[in-house]
Parts: C-alpha cells; sequence; structure tokens
C-alpha cells in the first residue's frame, strides 16, 4: 500500500492480530549479493527480525447459515514435496492479517542501514504450487514493500512473492529503478522463458512497472497496476506541493495527520478482519474498537517518509509519471488496472479509461467503494481478482484446466453469504438424488464422486439454478462443477458482469474444452438448450429446446463418463416474466440496443435447425414474487463405460440422446407435483422454521 503524496500508512487499521503473518525471506538488493535464506518463522529486513506467530491448520465446519470454515488438513497431490493442485475450497488466510500488521512490518524496515534498494521475498512454509510465476511487488512512495502484507498468505500459494524495498534514505533516481526491476525480470525470464512475469505495482510503483514493460516488449509480463500514479499531473493535491516544500520542519510531522485521511476509506481499513457474519452490534464494537487505535500508529507515518524524503520521492513521482506515460505506445505487456472510484488522491477512474484506450492489451476493473490504498482495504483480495479476471497463467496462454485455481474457502463464503446471498435466502434451494436402484433421497448421494460426470438439465430462466448447485456440490461434496456457457457471457464486451462465472470455473461452451474437461475426469455441467431455454419467452416455462443431434452423448462414451440428468423448478415462484425478447424488440431505443448488441455478439448454433438456433441474448423483464422455493432432482446416473454401440451406432446415441431427453421432463413433472406437498415452500413458513430450529440447507421438505 502506498500513496502518491508520499507515505505508505493509511489513517485507520484494524486493531485485532491474533495471526501475525509468518515469513521465510531471501533479500536481494543492487549490489548483487548472494541471497540469505532466514528461518521459516521470521521476515529480516535491513538486518532486523519481526518474529510472527506460527499459523495453526484450519479445520472444514460448518457455522451455521450456511457458511463453512476449515476442519481438516487439505489432501492435495503433491509432487517432490511441491503442490500440484489446489483443493476446493483451500485456506487462503485473507483476514488473518490487518493493517496493523503492515504498521508492525514497517517498523522494522525503516530502521536506516545505508543500503540500496533491495528485494524481500515473505515466502510460506511450503512452496507454491509446481511451476508457480514470478509476481514481484513495486510499492508506492512508501517504499517499505509492505503494502501486499494482507495478500501474501494467498498469493504464495500460486506465486513466488518478491516484494521491493526502497529504504527511507535512499536516494535512487527513477531510472535506476527501473534498471534494477528490468535486471531482475531479464534474469528471471533466461530461466523460464516460457512463464510470464507479474508486476504489481501500486501508485507510484504502476508508473514503475510500465516503465519496464515498455522496455522490454519481448518479455511476457503480465502488469497490474493499481490506483498508478501516471495520473499524478491531474491529482487534486497538486496545488499543496509547493506548501509542502516551503513548510518548516518542525511542522512536518503534522502532515501525515493532515493527509492521511484523504487516501483511503477508514472503514474497510477497519473491517479486514471482521467477519461479515456477525452480529450487528458485535460488528459495530469491534469497527469502533478498530478505529480507536487510530492515534498510537499515526506517528509512525512520520518515519516512514520524513520531510526530505517527502520531497525527494514528489520529484521522483512526477519524474516517473512523465517516464511512463510517454512510453506507453511501447507496451506490449498484458495490463489490468484496478481503480478506486473513491480515489482522493488521484482521478484513477478517469485513468483507468485512459490506459484502457491507450494500452494494447489493457482490462479494467473499478471498485466504486473504495479508496486509494485499495490493497489494504477490506473486500479486496487481490488473488480473486486475478482469477475473477482469467489473468492467472504458468505459461504464455491461459489454460481453462491446468490453470485454474478453484475458489478458497473465503471466496465461497463470500459469494454465497453476501454476493449472492439474497437469492440464496430467496430459493431456499432443496436437493434430492437418485440412487442406483431408482430411490430418491435428499441431498447428492446418488451423484458419483469419481469423474468423469456430465450432469445435463434444463436451463431455467436467467440461470436461477446455478447458483444453489454450484454451491450445494462443494458444500456437500466438495466438487467443483465447470459449467460450460455462452461465450459471450466470458469472452464479450461484458464479460467483466460475469467475473463470478469465471472464479467458478465456468468455461466457454465449445467442443475442446467438453473434450478436455471429460479427459481431466471434471464433473461437467451442460445444457443443450442454452440461451434459447434460459431467456425463453412467455409461456415456455420447464419446455426444453435441445438441438436434434446428440451433441454430447458420443463424446460422455469416448470417455466413459457417467451421465447425470437432473431437473431443477422454482423460477415461477420467484419471476414472473413480464416482457421477452419479442416485446423487447419492439420497445424504441432499447429494442435497438438489444438487436445491435446480438448482431456484434459471438454466435452460436448458426447452422443448427430448429428452435435451439434462437440463440438472441438480452435481459428479460421480470417481476419479484413472494418467493416459493428451488427444487433440484439428479436423475439416476448412466453408466457410459463399456457401451461401445454408442460411439459406433448413431441410432444407439440418438436412442441414449432420447431417454436422456425424456427423463429430464419426467423429472420435471415430478417435482412440479411434488412442490405442492411442501410445507415450507412458502418463505414467511422457512423464516419461521429457520429462526426457531436450524440453518437454512436443513429446512424440511417434501417426502421424496
Amino acid at each position: 500500500m502506498a500513496s502518491v503524496i508520499g507515505f505508505g500508512g493509511p489513517h485507520f487499521f484494524a486493531l485485532s492480530s491474533e495471526n501475525k503473518p509468518r515469513f521465510r525471506v531471501q533479500v536481494r538488493s543492487l549490489g548483487n549479493q548472494d541471497a540469505s535464506v532466514l528461518p521459516s518463522d521470521s521476515v529480516v529486513v535491513n538486518g532486523a527480525s519481526v518474529v510472527g506467530e506460527r499459523e495453526g491448520s484450519r479445520p472444514l465446519v460448518d457455522q451455521g447459515n450456511g457458511s463453512l470454515r476449515h476442519k481438516v488438513k487439505e489432501k492435495p497431490r503433491i509432487e517432490d514435496g511441491v503442490l500440484e493442485s489446489l483443493e476446493p475450497l483451500w485456506d487462503d488466510g485473507y483476514g488473518t492479517v490487518t493493517v496493523k500488521d503492515y504498521f508492525d512490518a514497517t517498523e522494522e524496515m525503516i530502521k536506516p542501514d545505508g543500503g540500496p534498494p533491495r528485494w524481500f521475498s515473505p515466502l510460506a512454509h511450503n512452496p507454491p504450487l509446481k511451476d508457480s510465476p514470478v509476481l514481484l511487488f513495486l510499492p508506492g512512495l512508501d517504499g517499505t514493500g509492505c503494502g501486499l502484507i494482507l495478500h501474501h498468505k494467498a498469493l504464495q500459494k500460486v506465486f513466488e512473492v518478491r516484494c521491493l524495498h526502497i529504504p527511507v534514505n535512499d536516494r535512487t533516481p527513477f531510472e535506476g529503478l527501473v534498471k534494477l526491476v528490468e535486471e531482475t525480470i531479464r534474469v528471471e525470464h533466461a530461466s523460464s522463458p516460457n512463464k510470464p512475469i507479474y508486476l504489481v505495482g501500486d501508485s507510484f510503483g504502476g508508473c514503475l512497472s510500465l516503465a519496464v514493460a515498455a522496455r522490454n516488449p519481448t518479455i511476457d509480463l503480465v502488469l497490474i497496476l493499481v490506483n498508478p500514479a501516471t495520473s499524478i499531473e491531474r491529482s487534486q493535491l497538486l496545488p499543496l506541493f509547493p506548501i509542502l516544500e516551503a513548510m518548516p520542519e518542525e511542522l512536518h510531522i503534522t502532515v501525515p495527520y493532515l493527509l492521511s485521511f484523504v487516501m483511503g476509506d477508514p472503514i474497510k481499513m477497519a473491517t479486514v478482519n471482521i467477519k461479515n457474519r456477525l452480529p450487528p452490534g458485535l460488528k459495530f464494537t469491534q469497527i469502533s474498537q478498530n478505529l480507536t487505535a487510530l492515534l498510537p500508529c499515526l506517528s509512525s507515518l512520520a518515519d516512514i517518509i520524513p520531510r526530505e524524503t517527502l520531497l525527494w520521492k514528489l520529484k521522483l513521482l512526477r519524474s516517473a509519471a512523465g517516464y511512463a506515460n510517454s512510453r506507453l505506445h511501447a507496451v506490449k505487456a498484458e495490463v489490468l488496472v484496478l481503480a478506486s472510484d473513491k480515489d482522493n488522491m488521484v482521478p484513477s477512474w478517469d485513468e483507468a479509461e485512459r490506459l484502457r484506450n491507450s494500452l494494447q492489451n489493457c482490462t479494467v476493473r473499478h471498485f466504486p467503494d473504495n479508496g486509494h490504498t485499495l490493497l489494504l482495504e477490506d473486500g479486496v483480495n487481490l488473488l480473486t481478482v486475478i482469477k475473477r479476471t482469467l489473468k492467472y497463467r504458468r505459461s504464455r496462454k491461459h489454460d481453462g484446466f491446468s490453470d485454474f485455481l478453484p475458489p478458497s474457502m473465503t471466496e465461497f463464503n463470500y459469494t454465497f453469504d453476501e454476493t449472492v446471498g439474497l437469492l440464496r435466502f430467496a430459493a431456499g434451494s432443496a436437493f434430492f438424488s437418485t440412487l442406483e436402484d431408482g430411490t430418491v433421497v435428499r441431498g447428492l448421494a446418488g451423484v458419483p464422486i469419481e469423474g468423469p460426470v456430465i450432469i445435463v438439465g434444463y436451463h431455467n430462466l436467467m440461470g436461477l439454478e446455478l447458483y444453489s448447485l454450484v454451491e450445494e456440490f462443494l458444500r456437500e461434496k466438495k466438487i467443483m462443477v465447470r459449467g460450460l456457457a455462452h461465450p459471450e457471457l466470458l469472452l464479450g464486451k461484458s464479460s467483466a458482469d460475469f467475473d463470478l462465472f469465471k472464479l467458478f470455473g465456468a468455461l466457454p461452451v465449445t467442443a475442446r474444452n467438453l473434450f478436455k474437461a471429460l479427459s481431466s475426469n471434471s464433473h461437467v455441467l451442460l445444457y443443450p438448450g442454452g440461451a434459447r431455454e434460459a431467456l425463453h419467452y412467455k409461456g415456455e416455462e420447464y419446455k426444453l429446446f435441445w438441438p436434434d443431434q446428440p451433441e454430447f452423448v458420443r463424446m460422455a462414451a469416448r470417455f466413459g463418463a457417467t451421465i447425470v440428468p437432473f431437473a431443477a423448478v422454482g423460477e415461477d415462484d420467484l419471476l414472473e416474466l413480464v416482457l421477452d425478447y419479442n416485446d423487447i424488440k419492439k420497445i424504441p431505443v432499447v429494442g435497438d440496443y438489444f438487436i445491435n448488441g446480438n448482431n456484434d455478439a459471438i454466435k452460436l448454433r448458426e447452422d443448427t435447425p430448429g428452435e435451439v438456433a434462437n440463440q438472441d441474448l438480452f435481459f428479460p423483464g421480470v417481476l419479484p414474487k413472494l418467493p416459493g422455493r428451488y427444487y433440484h432432482l439428479f436423475g439416476k446416473p448412466i453408466v457410459t463405460k463399456g457401451r461401445e454401440e454408442i460411439l459406433k451406432d448413431k441410432d444407439s446415441a440418438n436412442k441414449l440422446y432420447l431417454e436422456i431427453q425424456s427423463e429430464i421432463e419426467r423429472s420435471l413433472a415430478y417435482l412440479i407435483k411434488k412442490r405442492e406437498e411442501d410445507p415450507y415452500r412458502n418463505l414467511i413458513d422457512r423464516t419461521v422454521y429457520r429462526a426457531l430450529y436450524s440453518r437454512l440447507d436443513e429446512i424440511p421438505t417434501f417426502e421424496p
């Protein structure tokens, strides 16, 4: 974390810090000295050791309200002591380190030692995943290199993390810092030419990242620019710079106090370690305690950047911004810009859009409620952002399978408690599955654990059934279901609106992706009716629109995959469809907007006969109802292993295809009938029962 005006400390922080960061550090400097490795429970910078408490294991148990935490140690695949993959619901450690730890770390790091800028590596006890890329953190004007401290535990699972430390009294010019980073990436590129190198530049570090990328267009770089200070000349604080230069030394101690109040969002900094599931009263108490702890730490801000250092770094910043802006045309790297819309230091929102238009390969994500100190504020998990934008890769090109990182426990809880928590509460989903003997039971016991498995079903209006389905497979079986989605959602112009799908493993629906999913023994979620079912017209609820050709049956037989037909009912209990595509096309301006959008969208099944070829994308007009309930039924698994006739005989494949289709239609009819017997179909009844007896996922339903 850093600010463009020269000091890195935030003006508020979270007080409680029961789990201090655990470091294993390598220190490298400009002097080409040999790297030294220090004990795994300490971090040494400038010759001083900051000892952290050892991190214990975190078991996985249900905490109520559907939230989970860790109970047993993970059992990932390990080869030669190095993880090959992460298990679903792994512990990313986010929230166990707070802004208080930032101040503790900088207290030791700012002690002068006369040394040059250098790298330090806060390595976790275990090495990162096999073939993990290097991630270099380039700090803001505070120069401590500790601005990534909230994210170390998560990032160190999948990156080799190194942070640049620029001592307080160092006066290395900008070109010297560029050469230091440049030499480092060239060495890394020479040792692993097929791996990308990540540069995470915070504020001033964003300028440094762009400068290095412009000078090294042939090296595979991924830049993550966090509120880059390339817009410093348009900062609303620019008129204050001459005043700072003229301010007497004895008044400088007041500068951090004054400027800290425009650096970031104090509430978000204070809530980093506060769980969202806490009762409002307890949450308010903890926030108040954390905010009250501000004053003891503010005095250290003047030590992080004394007056002479501040004046030097303000000049350094303007030089860096000019250097980077003059070379944007030469940047060939893949760029991700993270912009805070409430940044009071620099106009980050406008600058992000300028960079999007100026750079050749630039993706932007906005954070509407955050300030300049984005990496030290609650609700911003850097690794999650990288995953949601498909920026994580271990080779020259992103692979949806080998580079996929399953959701962590933090991501799982935040998604289903906060992001889709209201839908989850309203739907109150009930799950049923069919055992091999045909018995229908509650839960997912009838769905095979071992892959490959293709889950094939009816796509409800706007995909309402998706969220609870993915959640239940992770909650009950710790299985990551890889959904095949319309490419426009993941790769089109509006793909930012569907970042959540990417986080939970959605893939563009192509034959290649289905092939790779089955060959990797995955559980695949497939909707043959696609957008035609999910965006159906009025009066078409629970009607299948499948192509004539058995697109997936022969592929399943080739890999001996198990096919599980499933049905989901409940869209008509949550929403009423009032405007379908036929209605929307008749609305002036709005109709033209969607028609033009579909003309430019990625096309699917253009040559396929029948209604399924009608894949127009739009937002239907809906009205909410007093919620009923969602029901999912997974049919008896169909084993294709050993059924060679499906591969050789087209008629056999068609027969099985029609059987699957009929099974789904029967399951839909079954659920529509049986839900009438559910005493807790109504939201009010479920809410009362939940308040008196149990969690959301344990509310009774009809007997199958």
